[in-house]
């Protein structure tokens, strides 16, 4: 399979099955779950960059772990639209995974993630730098799985 619109992309998973959200950072990845319905989006985990293989090998585990099918990843367009070399590196990234494994994945626009996450934990959650620091990168991949899953639920009910 390729990487797919979103649109398709609740068509193209097994009945049932979950999805990961991903935020491709410099040193971490953020994680986030969905629930089996596409509905809601939770912050799951910080994945340390090292080696893709490894990076990898984690991914599929908490796939299984979650019963999950698919992925949606945060692609960092510029303020402008144009992509530049964040946005390759995730288009490689989901290549690379592709020829690990069969499975559907679509992109979605992240450009406001983190920010929005950042502001809403020194905001609303009241977190210090160093807490924020824990818990940002994963709060932004539930940020973007969570905009994909309404995208989707958009999509289905016309």
């Amino acid at each position: 399979m390729a990487v797919i619109d979103i649109t398709e992309l609740a068509g193209a998973l097994a009945p049932r099955r979950a999805l990961l959200g991903l935020d491709l950072g410099e040193k971490t990845i953020g994680v986030a779950v969905s629930d089996i319905s596409l509905t809601i989006a939770s912050p799951l985990e910080l994945i340390r960059k090292s080696k893709f293989t490894l990076e990898a090998e984690r991914l599929f585990k908490l796939m299984a772990l979650r019963e999950a099918d698919g992925l949606v990843i945060g692609l960092p367009v510029n303020m402008d639209g144009t992509e530049g070399p964040r946005c390759q590196s995730c288009r490689a990234f989901a290549r690379n995974i592709l020829r690990l494994r069969d499975m559907p994945i679509a992109f979605w626009d992240e450009r406001w993630s983190s920010s929005v996450m950042n502001r809403f934990l020194i905001e609303e959650a009241d977190l210090t730098r160093a807490k924020r620091a824990e818990v940002i990168d994963r709060s932004a991949a539930a940020y973007i799985l969570q905009g994909a899953l309404d995208r989707m639920k958009d999509v289905a009910n016309g």
